[in-house]
């Protein structure tokens, strides 16, 4: 049976030392008890409590650590099935493999090409999260390892079958906790033993979850500790049944075998089907899908829906309701409103920056809902919107009194002008992209 957070708070120090990064003794009793911490992260408990409680507190799917640093990567410790029932906590890492066959001066090619491979989405970088590195192939694994490590700006994982080579892999690049990747029926123990003697996290793979769970339990009884479960992707509706029926074990049956994050290899032809299946997989439970592609047009359409899915639905998406300045503005540039939706402000600032037409952008808060949500839900009004231009005194930014409105709300353009000192309300696009075409003819005129 789960133990409740008071259960928990009985066998605390009490002292809200906050060296558990948390408040009070309380609060992290409460997130113990919601399987979001484990026990283990209060530095202070005694031996007694914690043998008491650990079994019962400990969380459904342990949290797994890859690389060092401000450039680790942290996945597992989720809570739910479904992303409505509460969040998902960690985000999905895109690895990008590195072959064998490329040459030094090619690898440290594409090394530093993913250390590139991040941009900026309504707000928020995305980014590739792994330098996978095959090390089977070549004469001297070690050497591999290590100029993969040295140049590479996210956490490496160690590709491999042959356990002399991944021993010498993982023994050169050890300090920077790469993943093993990976264990099978055939090397179970040597790769095993090799996680265990090197403290390194290990990825497991069976041919179906009746070996899996038998693999997981023979790496353990070796003395691994930090394991992954590793899922082979030849068949689209095998890989998502496993993926499901192990979160499911592992979540609602607390069944231990399965209780790990996820991965997948892809290997498809051509490369257009593994951005699909990156993104289904990423979508459904895997916490790392590994990929052979490396092309900005392959990688931004998973790494899309890794951020889409793991923006938490509890929260509204916003940005502060204040006047922005896009560009080098000046006393004639342009005034336009838009809501604080993230989603809404950040494709209309971007569109605004792209026409290379300085202008200010009032923000009106709508509780994070976009301009015809929020009109719909009576969230802004045109008399709203005269009040925050006046809350955020816009007219002493520039000379002009003319406010360029949303093309959506067109009924706002009489009231404005009825009831405030903007004299003329020019109405806009209906769509961000016409924005750039917008407003260089207004600036031509």
């Amino acid at each position: 049976m789960a133990l409740t957070g008071m259960q928990i708070y009985k066998n605390l120090p009490k002292t809200n030392c906050k060296d558990c990064g948390l408040p009070t003794c309380m609060a992290f009793a409460m997130q113990v008890a919601a399987k979001q911490r484990a026990l283990s992260d209060c530095p202070h408990i005694s031996e007694e409590a914690s043998e008491s409680l650990a079994e019962a507190s400990a969380p459904p799917m342990k949290l797994i650590k890859i690389g060092i640093g401000e450039n680790s990567y942290e996945i597992g410790q989720e809570t739910v099935m479904f992303r409505h029932e509460e969040k998902f906590h960690r985000r999905t890492g895109i690895a990008v493999r590195i072959p064998s066959s490329l040459s030094d001066e090619e690898a440290t090619a594409l090394v530093e090409k993913i250390n590139k491979s991040a941009w900026v989405r309504v707000g928020d970088t995305i980014k590739v999260s792994f330098s996978a590195v095959e090390v089977d192939g070549v004469d001297d694994p070690g050497k591999r390892a290590k100029l993969v490590a040295e140049n590479s700006k996210v956490p490496v994982i160690l590709i491999g079958r042959d356990a002399g080579k991944m021993k010498s892999a993982a023994e050169t690049i050890k300090h920077k906790n790469p993943l093993l990747y990976r264990a099978e029926s055939s090397n179970i123990d040597t790769m095993a033993e090799l996680s265990a003697s090197t403290k390194l996290p290990l990825a497991v793979g069976g041919s179906n979850l009746e070996e899996l769970a038998d693999l997981t339990n023979k790496a353990r009884e070796k003395g691994a500790e930090n394991l992954i479960l590793s899922f082979k992707t030849d068949n689209l509706g095998d890989t998502l049944r496993s993926l499901t029926i192990a979160r499911r074990a592992a979540l609602r049956q607390r069944f231990r075998e399965f209780g790990y994050p996820a991965m997948t290899e892809i290997t498809a032809e051509p490369l257009e089907e593994e951005t699909v299946l990156g993104a289904i997989y990423a979508a459904k439970y895997s916490a790392i899908v590994l990929i052979n592609g490396s092309e900005p047009w392959e990688i931004l359409p998973i790494l899309t829906t890794i951020q889409d899915v793991y923006t938490n639905p509890q929260v509204p998406n916003t940005v502060e309701a204040k006047l922005y300045e896009i560009g080098n503005v000046a006393e004639n540039s342009p005034v336009m409103f838009t809501t604080n939706f993230s989603l809404t402000y950040f494709s209309v600032a971007g569109e605004v920056e792209r026409s290379k037409v300085p202008a200010y952008i009032c923000v009106v808060d709508t509780e994070g809902l976009g301009v015809l949500n929020a009109y719909a839900g009576d969230k802004i009004s045109a008399e709203k919107v005269v009040k925050t231009l006046q809350e955020q005194k816009v007219v002493e930014k520039v000379k002009h009194r003319k406010l360029i409105i949303p093309g959506l709300l067109p009924i706002f353009r009489a009231e404005i002008e009825d009831t405030s000192e903007w004299e003329e309300v020019i109405i806009g696009p209906e769509n961000a992209r016409e924005i750039p075409a917008f407003l260089q003819k207004m600036a031509k005129q």
